[in-house]
């Protein structure tokens, strides 16, 4: 059974990986369900949804460089861009740590997110 839009959007707030603009839009998304302000949130939970979700190839990049090192660590980087790779090579569009699995899914929902 596929998760509700409040399901992924708590997924997404308990996600580590997830930044705080990201957490503060699906807050105030949350918030304003059922209220005047409903549509204004959820147009800008989407555009930063949209924003903040990692292109594979972005992930590629970053986890390839020395930044990426700093960050993971050597050996986390060398994982993470095999893994990168990986999926790229299978078809995938975006990375899938929990924050980016929990945007693209709600993505995937974003007509109804609008409505």
């Amino acid at each position: 059974m596929a998760k509700t839009i409040r399901e992924l959007t708590a997924d997404l707030l308990a996600a580590p990986s997830a930044c705080k603009e990201v957490k503060e839009a699906a807050q105030n998304y949350l918030d304003a369900a059922g209220k005047e302000g409903e549509a204004a949130a959820a147009k800008a939970y989407v555009a930063e949804l949209e924003a903040d979700i990692m292109p594979i190839d972005g992930l590629i990049s970053f986890a390839g460089s020395d930044m990426g090192a700093k960050v993971f660590g050597a050996d986390g980087a060398k994982n993470i861009l095999a893994h990168a790779k990986e999926r790229k090579a299978a078809g995938a569009k975006y990375c899938d740590c929990p924050a980016c699995a929990a945007c693209e899914a709600l993505l995937d929902q974003k007509d109804k997110i609008l409505k």
